[in-house]
């Protein structure tokens, strides 16, 4: 298990600089024994306790993180800015996710959970960017033309973040943990700039 202060230059799943804020943004997927530490440390973060409602204890988080790892339907990931890691992703085809079953899901769309971990990454711009890069990769996909997301409906920064990416919101939806805001972003928007 390494700190949260960790440093890697390679093994990313995707890398790219964004030009406004002249840093690299970094995808790798998930090691559960690696990341342990670090995601029950950010599960438990005061920000994102009430969204995520993860409180649980280590060996709880940790059976929690290798279901979902195991889940052939997603993929995790640990966000990273300049090399350092800062945030936590799920990337999964939405068709065969719960919230497929709240809109007319095309098997190729995919769909985003994020959390940004230590708080001083909060307020700081980054979100937008974070997200833009995470949508080029799952566009990256040849068929997936359409990415979905369901923020909490409380979570008006997460939205605004969303909406900033070129997501468009579709309606509420009642989940068993949340009301959720169904937001869909098109590859012809993404690509012509989003909102």
């Amino acid at each position: 298990m390494t700190g949260p202060r960790e440093t890697v230059r390679s093994g990313y799943s995707y890398l790219t600089t964004d030009p406004d804020l002249e840093k690299s943004i970094g995808f790798r997927e998930v090691d559960p024994d690696r990341d342990l530490g670090r995601l029950h440390a950010w599960l438990n973060s005061d920000h994102v306790l009430p969204y995520w409602e993860q409180d649980d204890p280590l060996l709880q988080v940790r059976e929690t993180i290798n279901e979902r790892a195991r889940n052939e339907d997603q993929t995790l990931y640990i966000g990273y800015l300049d090399h350092t890691p800062m945030s936590y992703w799920e990337s999964y085809w939405a068709a065969r996710d719960r919230i497929g079953d709240y809109y007319d899901a095309d098997q190729t769309d995919q769909g985003i959970h994020l959390l940004i971990g230590p708080p001083e990454y909060l307020g700081e711009g980054y979100g937008a960017p974070l997200v833009r890069a995470m949508v080029g990769f799952q566009f990256q996909h040849p068929e997936t033309e359409r990415i979905v997301t369901e923020p909490d409906i409380r979570n008006e920064r997460a939205i605004r973040v969303f909406e900033k990416c070129g997501f468009e919101a579709a309606h509420e939806v009642d989940l068993p943990d949340k009301t959720g805001l169904l937001m869909f972003c098109d590859r012809d928007r993404f690509e012509e700039g989003g909102a």
